[in-house]
């Protein structure tokens, strides 16, 4: 089992950025893809990010490609999200994910633990 919690989200203009955090417990951590979606009001969850068990590779939806960074720090048990030049669409909650494999996917129902998510609002 793997127990993981969001933080970081809040509320920022357009334009800022924001740093969301997942700390993880449980089963080994870096053994684990973790991946981060999100899901806005009215729509389906979706893909945002995804990073290896070294960290060595990343995978981004093409509508943050460029503006944000997934990293991990297998020490901490925490995979990282860095938000830059935040736009109003990207307002949703954000939830961590991990997936028990070498393999990096990007699919939602291959993710075997979830978070319970943090809320990011962007402001015009």
């Amino acid at each position: 089992q793997v127990q993981l919690v969001e933080s970081g989200g809040g509320l920022v203009q357009a334009g800022g950025s924001l740093r969301l955090s997942c700390a993880a417990s449980g089963r080994a951590f870096s053994s684990y893809v973790m991946g981060w979606f999100r899901q806005a009001p009215g729509k389906e969850r979706e893909f945002v990010a995804a990073i290896s068990w070294s960290g060595g590779s990343t995978y981004y939806a093409d509508s943050v490609k460029g503006r944000f960074t997934i990293s991990r720090d297998n020490a901490k048990n925490t995979v990282y999200l860095q938000m830059n030049s935040l736009k109003p669409e990207d307002t949703a909650v954000y939830y961590c994910a991990a997936h028990f494999s070498v393999v990096v996917v990007t699919d939602e129902p291959e993710y075997d633990y979830w978070g319970q998510g943090t809320q990011v609002t962007v402001s015009t």
